[in-house]
């Protein structure tokens, strides 16, 4: 199988309005220096921003709907002839015909004096038939005065009702485009911490053997530590994986090797059937490193065959949940009961095998209450001061060995399957 080990992406945050935007930076091969996470938003601002996103896209939805819904209830109100708006409209409506009639009433008196006028005969008659005349033509001014006033009152409550519908709609539109929008913000904000998750590769944190004999005889215990570096510019919390097997081991069987590992006050025995991360270790600094005292027993009834381990740390800190250090292989024989080995010299780290350090999945170091390393010159003091306590945790259990690969695949080469957490490191 192909090495797959997911590689960093840095992600940005950029303010907008309403809501903030994320961009994710290309992948990265090693992780941030110091100097760039500087103006980097960091996993738990990430993690809050698409939950403040998330929920505020939510809540547009709902503000869209409910201003949908008294949209409608404001503009069939307005269409009631009981709403005071439209009443008064009516009203004003009402009045405004009731003196367009008025003027056309007065017109046609006008009209009447005027032929009155033409056929009086008398001069007493045409006297009375001029003044029925003024009076009607003052009539018919007063009419149209009065129309133009009613018009006017008329054309003042349509545009009150009309505002009333368009503030409405505007009032509706503030929310219309918010989920559209909320929903873009949201996007992007789960790509950005979805982009943060991914594992970055961090040469500069070593995990190595030191003391482990290229030889050892069945029937005999050997000691050794493994020294875990923090060769980078960050604070990490870190958790070291190991795992050791001997050739002709199948899955289920009772291994060979017994191995064990100190957490300052007794011994933590390895599974032997699958890689462990041990030695949980909540903050080391840049540059600072732990020793984890170990011991491995071979069993008696062993026979000579090839044997490995694997030393790596996976780690975590304020930007990245998963940061994988790099993985050695020490190869180193196991010799019959009784065998005198001679001068044996301190098995050499290699590179693991193509299958040795299969990681495809972002492991979330650091998430649970892990056993913690003792006798290293890190800080390894939890959140609240303590040293982290004994035992291991559902959510910081390692990934499960597919050891039939180990039949499959040939002496040497153990296909290690890692799974991602349960809890992130936040």
């Amino acid at each position: 199988m192909k090495l797959r080990r997911s590689l960093a992406v840095a992600v940005a945050v950029a303010a907008a309005t309403p809501v903030v935007l994320f961009s994710a930076t290309p992948a990265l091969a090693v992780g941030p220096s110091a100097a760039q996470t500087q103006n980097q938003p960091t996993y738990a601002e990430l993690e809050k921003a698409a939950a403040d996103a998330k929920k505020a896209y939510e809540e547009a939805v709902i503000a869209k709907e409910e201003g949908q819904k008294e949209l409608e209830a404001t503009l069939a109100a307005l269409d009631s002839d009981e709403h005071p708006l439209k009443a008064a409209t009516i009203a004003a409506d009402k009045a405004a015909k009731e003196a367009a009639d008025a003027v056309a009433a007065a017109e046609e008196a006008v009209a009447d004096a005027k032929a009155k006028v033409e056929t009086a005969e008398s001069d007493a008659e045409k006297a009375a038939a001029q003044e029925a005349l003024e009076a009607a033509e003052a009539d018919l001014e007063k009419a149209v005065t009065a129309e133009k006033e009613a018009e006017a009152e008329a054309k003042e409550a349509r545009t009150a009702l009309d505002d009333a519908r368009v503030e409405a709609f505007r009032k509706y539109s503030l929310v219309q485009d918010a989920p559209e929008k909320a929903l873009e913000a949201k996007e992007a904000a789960e790509k950005a911490l979805a982009a943060a998750k991914e594992c970055v590769r961090e040469d500069g944190l070593t995990s190595l053997a030191v003391g482990l004999p290229s030889k050892v005889v069945a029937g005999t215990t050997v000691d050794f530590t493994l020294r875990v570096t923090n060769g980078t510019e960050r604070t990490l919390t870190v958790d070291p994986l190991v795992f050791f097997h001997a050739d002709g081991e199948g899955s289920g069987e009772k291994s060979r090797l017994k191995v064990e590992w100190s957490n300052g006050s007794d011994w933590q025995a390895l599974g032997g059937n699958e890689p462990e991360h041990i030695a949980h270790i909540d903050t080391m600094k840049p540059g600072g490193h732990s020793d984890v005292k170990m011991r491995m027993k071979v069993d008696s009834a062993a026979q000579a065959a090839d044997a490995f381990a694997l030393f790596a740390s996976d780690a975590a800190d304020a930007y990245n949940p998963c940061i994988l250090g790099p993985m050695k292989r020490y190869d180193f024989e196991l010799l019959p009961v009784g065998s005198d080995p001679g001068p044996v010299d301190d098995a050499e780290p290699g590179q693991p095998g193509k299958d040795d350090d299969t990681r495809p999945g972002a492991a979330k170091p650091g998430a649970g209450t892990g056993p913690s390393a003792q006798g290293g010159t890190s800080e390894q003091a939890t959140a609240s001061g303590d040293l982290a306590t004994t035992g291991t945790s559902s959510a910081t259990m390692p990934l499960a060995l597919a050891a039939t690969a180990t039949v499959v695949l040939g002496a040497g080469a153990v296909l290690a399957v890692r799974r991602r957490r349960a809890a992130d490191n936040n």
